[in-house]
């Protein structure tokens, strides 16, 4: 057997066999337990740790005296008995590293502070079957660490998952806080606490308490460290690679699906990272003027604009995001490259305004004065500039319909439960890193623009990070300009297809 007697093991009662099991006779099962190697691991500490203890410091502080519980998360079901690929919480990894299911991280008070404990399924043992006929067992899905290492790599005391529920049994309602929607058992277990007086209620502006625990963690993340810029950087560049890879396939003189598109690209997510960092957005003609067209069914068409969002998540988690729209056949029409030329100003006007102690709000109206003028210039809009820009209006925006762009991190959509006024409402500091992303959308039935821009969708998404004295595109590594753009076409394409790392 690979394990000490002392290392607590996952006991049969908690294996997921399959319905279609057979019923194995009892000599076979005593043989499959016995005649193992010892295969322990070396196991070194992660260089992350400290940066885990110091964002779980840093939230602690917030609540003295008070426990925290913060969940992965569970597998959940696609069909039947197979599931989706588990993906770790955000907030959850962002406190701990830990990329594995099932797990709840516990800050328990000690004092002021807090001992953080990672409730955590153990290894299975070999000397029941449930290593190899549990779903989840080491023949079904590799070889899972030990408390013992988890907790040397990680550097956080770990405990058997199972020893959690009589934890949470004894936490009070008024003096936890639960990170919630992540794991239903953790949910129901620990009561949220709902009642306070009319001066509570407003000294936390509507909140409830779990709600202030998730607000927290969104605003720890939005100053990232040197270490998480690295991260996103290298989620950028993979995607740039992506980006490459599709148009070096990508044909100007016949149709190919979105879903080819879509797959040469997650293939490079695959290889390069963890995966996609979200459902690929890959819009030809007209479905370029759907903001989220992920069933990516129809085909690109020699003469239209084809739209691309695709993000690669990189190993732990980061994500880039990423928009380019480029012109099948490689040059844009005249039209098309006046639509085109009026969202890439528009971009540039919206980093060019970025600082520290800049307005989220600003950067938003720095970007849509300037769809909106284009829009004025090729003669959509109705009234005025300044009478669409009035906040009483803003009737550009059947046009624009979406903000400038949002924060970005280990979240695509990141520090989401953060404040309005920490946020939204709030201004960018150093080492955030935003999306800057205008659009124009001009739909197939919109009666109210010249038919020959029905059916344009153009959107140019970049990866900003506001630096001490402004901002630096991450993403640069993709031209922007209608004519770099062009440039770049016939560079891929001349270059011809390949494979991640050849």
């Amino acid at each position: 057997m690979g394990e000490e007697s002392t290392e607590p093991v996952m006991s049969e009662s908690t294996a997921k066999v399959e319905a279609h099991d057979p019923a194995f006779p009892p000599k076979f099962l005593e043989f499959m337990r016995t005649g193992w190697a010892e295969d322990s691991l070396a196991v070194q500490p992660s260089s992350g740790s400290p940066r885990y203890a110091a964002r779980r410091a840093a939230l602690s502080a917030q609540f003295p005296g008070e426990t925290l519980v913060i969940p992965t998360g569970r597998e959940k079901t696609r069909a039947n008995d197979t599931d989706y690929t588990f993906r770790a919480g955000s907030d959850f990894a962002y406190l701990t590293g830990d990329l594995d299911p099932d797990s709840v991280l516990v800050l328990h008070p000690v004092g002021d502070e807090h001992e953080a404990v990672l409730y955590t399924k153990p290894r299975n043992s070999r000397e029941t079957d449930d290593f190899f006929r549990s779903r989840d067992g080491e023949l079904w899905v590799g070889r899972r660490a030990t408390l013992t290492e988890k907790s040397a790599s990680l550097g956080v005391e770990t405990a058997v998952l199972s020893d959690l529920a009589p934890v949470l049994a004894d936490c009070a309602p008024r003096r936890t806080r639960v990170l919630r929607g992540f794991d239903p058992e953790v949910d129901a277990a620990v009561l949220p606490w709902t009642e306070r007086d009319e001066k509570d209620q407003k000294a936390r502006d509507g909140r409830t308490r779990d709600q202030e625990l998730a607000g927290a963690i969104s605003e720890l993340k939005l100053v990232k460290d040197p270490w998480e810029i690295e991260q996103l950087q290298d989620a950028i560049d993979s995607t740039v690679r992506g980006f490459e890879d599709v148009a070096r396939i990508l044909p100007a003189d016949r149709p190919i699906r979105e879903r080819l598109i879509e797959g040469v690209f997650g293939l490079r997510a695959r290889y390069d990272g963890n995966d996609v960092g979200y459902s690929s957005i890959v819009g030809a003609g007209r479905h370029a003027t759907i903001l989220h067209w992920i069933r990516n069914d129809g085909a690109t068409v020699p003469g239209e604009l084809l739209l691309m969002d695709m993000g690669v998540e990189n190993p732990n988690l980061y994500t880039a995001d990423i928009t380019r729209t480029v012109p099948v056949s490689g040059r844009f029409t005249p039209l098309q490259r006046d639509v085109y030329d009026i969202v890439h100003r528009s971009q540039q006007a919206g980093i060019d305004v970025i600082k520290p102690g800049v307005r989220f709000e600003d950067i938003h109206l720095t970007c849509m004065r300037v769809l909106a003028e284009g829009l004025a210039d090729l003669g959509v809009l109705p009234v005025s500039v300044d009478e669409a820009m009035d906040p009483t209006s803003t009737i550009y925006r059947r046009w624009t319909l979406h903000s400038f762009g949002h924060m970005l991190g280990i979240d695509v959509h990141d520090c989401s439960q953060a404040r309005k006024e920490m946020y939204r409402d709030g201004t960018v500091a150093e080492n955030y890193v935003l999306t800057v992303e205008p659009g124009l959308y001009f739909q197939s039935e919109d009666e109210l623009v010249p038919t020959e821009l029905r059916g344009i969708g153009v959107r140019i998404e970049d990866d900003v990070l506001v630096t001490a004295t402004g901002s630096r595109v991450m993403s640069a590594g993709l031209p922007r300009s209608s004519a770099e753009v062009e440039a770049w076409l016939d560079t891929q394409r001349a270059a011809g297809p390949r494979l991640p790392g050849a």
